[in-house]
């Protein structure tokens, strides 16, 4: 290669991995040989060379309901086909616990195979991230880090959507309408995710509503995510007074509570999923693509490059709040 173009081999180099210090005459004729010769760099030379896998971690959720699990899958393939254009591989691991996880970390991290990782669900007192920031890993999460000291710590990067605002507004929209009696089926309070939801629905309702504190509390349930204990619950409460609307955590919450509720009531879930596509409910519908941009950009270039389209104000330079929308059937 270096010979065809009369060069040396560093400016070859210098032309693959740094063009813009190669006079353009230089450059053109090295560019020149390359495609006259068909040269293709060896991807796993340079890793050697570099010390760089150009390949990140990424855990295989085990699959819960398949109802709200697909949001995870359909980051992944987002993940796997943006981190593929900026040429980097995507590698698979499972664990069974947090514990398992690090351990995997450990292994991952020991044999150089992965630059860094994106972390989901992220949960309390995350010891994953806390065992990341100590070994000064790469990493990224999608999903703020909850109950932790470290949501400002430049050493955590997250990208996070903003449940509480697309709770909320769906609330709202309800309530425009001339919804009042408006229930929040959600998770029980462990859940950062579903609290963050919760205070959605709850500030909308106490700002919109006209309901007493007390009213309010009767129609937030505190469910496991299971379609049978959402259709019991959704049921107690069409007993107890009737509903106007019901707005859940998730869609598979909704999918219980839209097999009892009468046609007159609204079911809004949480995720857009096929399932709520396919039986007509409206759902909050989160920006998987702008998540999985964001988090290679927070994790391979070090910055979130200032506030884009759908980004919520106020997130630090390398943290991220997305804002969802909601689908309306």
């Amino acid at each position: 290669m270096a010979e065809a173009a009369g060069v040396s081999r560093q400016t070859v180099s210098n032309v693959l991995n740094a063009p813009a210090v190669v006079r353009p005459d230089t450059r053109g004729r090295v560019e020149k040989a390359i495609a006259d010769l068909g040269y293709r760099p060896h991807a796993s030379a340079r890793r050697l060379r570099t010390r760089k896998s150009s390949t990140i971690g990424v855990r295989l959720d085990p699959v819960q309901n398949g109802i709200s699990g697909a949001v995870l899958d359909r980051f992944l393939h987002a993940v796997t086909e943006q981190a593929d254009r900026r040429g980097y591989r995507i590698l698979l691991y499972t664990a069974a616990s947090p514990a398992d996880e690090i351990a995997q970390f450990g292994r991952l991290l020991d044999g150089a195979d992965v630059d860094g990782f994106v972390l989901t669900s992220t949960s309390f007192d995350d010891p994953r991230t806390e065992w990341l920031i100590a070994a000064g890993a790469e990493f990224v999460t999608f999903g703020r880090p909850w109950g932790l000291d470290d949501v400002d710590d430049p050493r955590h990067r997250w990208v996070d959507v903003d449940g509480r605002h697309g709770i909320a507004s769906a609330t709202r929209s309800l309530l425009d309408d001339g919804a009042r009696r408006i229930a929040f089926v959600g998770w029980p309070a462990e859940s950062g995710a579903g609290n963050d939801r919760r205070r959605g629905w709850r500030e909308a309702m106490a700002a919109g509503s006209g309901l007493s504190p007390k009213a309010l509390d009767a129609l937030d349930l505190h469910l496991e995510d299971s379609v049978s204990v959402a259709a019991a619950a959704v049921h107690g409460l069409l007993e107890g007074g009737g509903l106007d609307a019901v707005v859940c955590a998730s869609d598979t919450l909704a999918l219980g509570a839209s097999t009892v509720v009468g046609p007159g009531v609204r079911v809004v879930g949480y995720d857009d999923t096929p399932v709520a596509a396919a039986l007509g409910f409206s759902s909050v519908q989160q920006p998987l693509e702008e998540v999985a941009s964001a988090a290679l950009q927070l994790l391979l270039d070090g910055e979130s490059g200032g506030e884009a389209g759908g980004a919520a104000g106020g997130a630090a330079d390398r943290h991220r709040l997305l804002r969802p929308r909601t689908v309306w059937r």
